[in-house]
């Protein structure tokens, strides 16, 4: 199988409609692989990889860890909160640190924006970008797009997608219109002026301030959570999380109100009572969970794709 065009995961700026593509056909592959019995191949057995994740999650860190055991991999987790980087060591030194023990791929969560770009630059192995601040998560785009596709059984060219809530302080929202963009579905962005960047039309997405009309639009709606712990805390960008799921919570009466039903999406954490109530959440337009199983055969193509790339199959 061909590798990709890039050596690194960075961003899904930097891919090409056919490893995005690429991607999706192996993730195949490996989801058969998930729904086995036993659910691992030697695909990297002998290689290591380090996660390295200096903000909290819950759903990436388990899932790329999970993708990588299930292909044979070493790993190895990193956490801020309990490493030198508490004691004033920088990421560069934490890397070749963890380079010297030999490791072959890190995959890299971080608060600033390019901080995989510039350790992708000074490091040996393969970098994967597991989200760098507001600025982008490309595993997050893949897995929603392969989502979708799954879910509507078809190409999501001139699928209308409504990506709703915080758009201002989301790297999932630019990492989906970028991968949406690319293979031909029509994005729109919905939220409060307030939390939508003035520059967001230029990428050629459609902006609208009322839920309704977006949800009446979309064939998809991907609903984000407000970014409370990105927000600068000296800026009010919305009066309340109570106005906030008044004018912009989505309910399954809205959902089944519709003239078409449409497929719900949420990348996690949900605040369960703002932008979504627990009936839409778990309603049978959302795919919510199926994102979360996708996203292991996702990672799983996108760190054997990557080792291809340097020829580290055994």
């Amino acid at each position: 199988m061909s590798a990709l065009s890039t050596k690194h995961l960075l961003g899904i700026k930097d891919l090409q409609k056919e490893d995005i593509l690429r991607i999706f056909e192996t993730a195949e592959e490996f989801k058969g692989v998930l729904n086995r019995p036993i659910k691992k191949v030697p695909s990297l057995r002998d290689i290591t990889v380090a996660n390295l994740f200096f903000e909290n999650s819950t759903r990436t860190r388990l899932s790329f860890e999970l993708a990588a055991k299930r292909l044979s991999a070493d790993v190895v987790s990193f956490s801020a909160a309990t490493s030198s980087v508490k004691k004033g060591e920088t990421l560069l030194d934490t890397a070749k640190n963890i380079l010297a023990m030999k490791v072959d791929m890190i995959v890299m969560r971080h608060s600033s924006p390019g901080a995989p770009h510039y350790l992708a630059q000074r490091v040996p192995c393969v970098v994967v970008n597991a989200g760098d601040g507001t600025h982008e998560h490309p595993t997050q785009a893949l897995l929603d797009a392969y989502s979708m596709r799954e879910r509507l059984g078809k190409e999501l060219y001139g699928v209308r997608v409504a990506i709703i809530g915080d758009i201002w302080h989301s790297r999932v929202a630019l990492s989906n219109i970028f991968a949406l963009k690319k293979l031909g579905a029509e994005v729109m962005v919905c939220g409060p002026p307030t939390l939508i960047p003035p520059y967001i039309a230029s990428l050629g997405v459609l902006v609208e301030y009322q839920l309704k009309k977006a949800l009446a639009w979309c064939d998809v709606a991907n609903v984000l959570r407000i970014q409370l712990e990105r927000q600068d805390s000296s800026v009010q960008d919305i009066p309340s999380l109570r106005e906030y799921a008044l004018h912009y919570g989505i309910n399954k009466a809205m959902l089944d109100a519709l003239a078409k039903p449409i497929v719900l999406m949420h990348p996690g954490p949900i605040n369960r009572g703002v932008e979504l109530s627990s009936d839409a959440a778990d309603s049978e337009h959302s795919i919510i969970l199926d994102q979360v199983e996708n996203g292991v055969a996702i990672r799983m193509a996108v760190l054997y794709l990557l080792a291809t790339e340097l020829n580290l199959h055994n």
